[in-house]
């Protein structure tokens, strides 16, 4: 159509023609709802490129032309935001969804937003007077890259809104199941290496530089966020989403108010057995609490909000190649086979090793070096091999074999009788007591803030700390300390401050920190709280400490070995002030709590499970978190889990909401 040189009459069907084809693709990409045929739709997009071609001061930046690409940048600029794109914290079960659930409640009463965890790259759209002026990634919260001239391409993303406000709308740009399956298909053809997965490849193409592969990819997007709703005099997360809904973009309808834990845990629910038959991958639900002011009273902390979370389903199992095994050594001279594997994506991170526990595992697991093995990422923390793939095998995979010296120091290493493991001997094995060191300052131990585990090894190295009563007296070579590279006034004193307040620490810190074989913090806490000090515990005998409900013969006896073999370091941490003194909560006995293991599901009216569990141990009771021969008490709350069916199975006595809360009001501690 030539309009020869009546320009306004151009003008007036582009406006024409670009109103045509926004709608068609606002009805079919985001509303689902066809109104023209492709046909039409091809019809209308080629006479608006033969117009833009004739008129090029008409093609405007946002035209429905743009769609299919072909902008090639040479570089992706950073951009800056005004308000951070902050991630949101994860939780892995239903327990610590109750937690939080609970943990707002305390403060606040809400109702509650839940939503799909979009696999995909999170986007900020930017508008003004309506128009799509800008698109940027999520980077690293503050900064990300401008992918306007790709965004443009997503026909789910309006370049033009339904009012001219100027607003910006955050969310997920996804791809498709079958759309993957589709580019892999050709891809194969071609030659070319497979995409790894949806997010992967979404993220891929978003990050083209060339926006005509964008184009080619039929990206997706759902819109699920609103930075600024006060400036909308908008009141509630849900409303904000209507509102973005009214403006023309894609807003997820699977989005639902809730109005307590219960109807939380449901959704959850249901949302796993959709899961599979969605066109899209999701790997979690989104839990956010809907008035905007209680968002705001509940606040932030420097990396999340506290008013939402992030359910992650469970674990997703792989197929990689077991490369090698190699050996470490622990703080008490374990010797440990670990799986060197072929870099594998397992939800969401790069796993390159995982721990094989020890000898029999191997042999247990059939594993040779070579396998094709499944790994999987339970809880999204630790990464285990599964199995090997038998019918993966060619022949040319090498028999495991266990090494009978110490990876590190080279002397002989031994295995107890009746023990799995292998140990190394040798007391001045340096591995060992890095590890050790290590073990002592860390987290859940000392808690020492500043000493991380490459400081430990520096200062080992550098001759400065050779064992743990080293640390105490780091404070006399400070000056020395400080010729080093990376050891300011600053930081060293900060180091020191926190190694003294250190010695004020509860003596289950202590017990867990010396690194005793078999003496997990649980164990540590129960004997503190047995014993309540030190010296009781040195004077109690193998005997005694069996009498303990769930301390075995093996583990008194390792309790009692170790504290006679080094009365001497004791005296030693006493003389430097370390606390030798129980310091948590004793109430003393009670028939229904002392001595019994438990488990809790499901929530508990007024009481979270973190409440729970401390007056259980108050009263020398313990929490476990999975259901056995050896539980006691299941104590099953509201929308409970698969640990109510297997305590079902195993006949183990439950109490439910109305129980926990008759035993629990009725304690001193209550």
């Amino acid at each position: 159509m030539n309009f020869g040189s009546n320009t306004e009459e151009a003008r007036k069907r582009v406006e024409e023609l670009t109103k045509i084809l926004n709608e068609a693709n606002y009805n079919y990409y985001v509303k689902d709802n066809p109104t023209i045929t492709d046909q039409e739709y091809d019809k209308y997009i080629r006479e608006l490129e033969d117009i833009e071609t004739l008129y090029p001061e008409l093609a405007s930046a946002n035209s429905p032309t743009k769609r299919v690409g072909g902008e090639v940048i040479d570089k992706f600029l950073k951009v800056v935001r005004d308000k951070p794109m902050l991630s949101i914290a994860d939780v892995f079960n239903e327990e610590e969804v109750s937690d939080f659930l609970k943990r707002v409640e305390s403060e606040v009463s809400p109702e509650y937003v839940c939503e799909y965890k979009i696999d995909g790259l999170g986007v900020s759209l930017i508008y003004e007077k309506g128009k799509l002026v800008r698109g940027v990634t999520r980077g690293d919260g503050l900064v990300g890259e401008d992918i306007t001239h790709n965004v443009r391409t997503i026909k789910a993303i309006p370049l033009e809104l339904t009012k001219p406000v100027d607003i910006e709308v955050r969310g997920e740009i996804f791809m498709h199941k079958t759309t993957l399956e589709k580019i892999n298909k050709k891809r194969e053809l071609e030659g070319k290496t497979k995409l790894q997965n949806v997010r992967n490849a979404a993220a891929g193409s978003v990050r083209q530089l060339d926006s005509k592969v964008t184009a080619e990819r039929e990206l997706d997007n759902f819109i699920y966020y609103l930075p600024n709703p006060d400036a909308f005099g908008i009141k509630s997360h849900l409303e904000a989403l209507q509102f973005m809904e009214s403006l023309g973009f894609k807003v997820n309808p699977a989005n639902k108010l809730v109005k307590n834990d219960e109807e939380v845990l449901k959704y959850i629910e249901e949302a796993t057995k959709k899961r599979k038959s969605l066109s899209y991958e999701i790997d979690g639900i989104v839990i956010k609490v809907n008035r905007v002011d209680l968002q705001e009273k509940l606040g932030y902390t420097a990396k999340y909000p506290k008013w939402a979370i992030a359910y992650k389903f469970p674990a997703e199992e792989v197929l990689t190649k077991l490369t090698d095994i190699i050996f470490t050594v622990g703080r008490t001279g374990r010797i440990t086979p670990n799986a060197v594997l072929e870099p594998v994506i397992v939800m969401g991170s790069t796993i390159r090793r995982a721990t094989l526990h020890n000898e029999d595992y191997v042999n247990m697991k059939g594993l040779k070096i070579g396998d094709i093995v499944s790994i999987r990422k339970a809880g999204d923390v630790i990464p285990e091999v599964v199995e090997p793939k038998l019918e993966r095998r060619n022949g040319t995979e090498k028999e495991f074999k266990m090494i009978t010296e110490c990876p590190m120091c080279h002397e002989k290493i031994e295995k107890r009788e009746g023990q799995v493991d292998y140990y190394c001997v040798n007391p001045n094995c340096p591995r060992r007591n890095i590890e050790s060191i290590i073990h002592f300052v860390s987290r859940d131990a000392m808690n020492i803030e500043g000493l991380g585990d490459e400081i430990v090894e520096e200062l080992y190295n550098l001759g400065f700390v050779k064992n743990i009563t080293d640390l105490y007296n780091l404070s006399d070579k400070k000056r020395e300390i400080m010729q080093f590279d990376g050891y300011g006034e600053k930081s060293v004193n900060k180091m020191l401050e926190n190694i003294e307040k250190s010695k004020n620490v509860s003596l289950e810190r202590l017990l867990f920190g010396l690194g005793i074989k078999e003496i997990g913090s649980k164990t540590a806490k129960l004997l503190a709280s047995t014993y309540e000090n030190m010296d009781n515990l040195i004077n109690a005998t193998v005997e005694d400490l069996e009498s303990i409900r769930d301390i075995g013969h093996i583990t008194a006896l390792s309790v009692y070995e170790y504290l006679q073999n080094n009365k001497e370091l004791i005296e030693k941490l006493k003389e430097i002030g370390i606390n030798m003194t129980y310091l948590g909560k004793t109430l003393g006995l009670n028939d229904l709590i002392t001595g019994k293991r438990f488990v809790i599901t499901g929530t508990i009216e007024g009481y979270g499970r973190k409440e729970i569990k401390e007056i259980i141990e108050s009263y020398k009771g313990v929490v476990s978190e999975s259901v056995s021969k050896n539980t006691d008490v299941v104590i099953v709350g509201s929308a409970p889990g698969s640990k109510y069916s297997d305590a079902l199975k195993l006949n183990i006595m439950i109490w439910d909401n109305d129980k926990t809360l008759s035993v629990l009001n009725n304690l001193p501690k209550a």
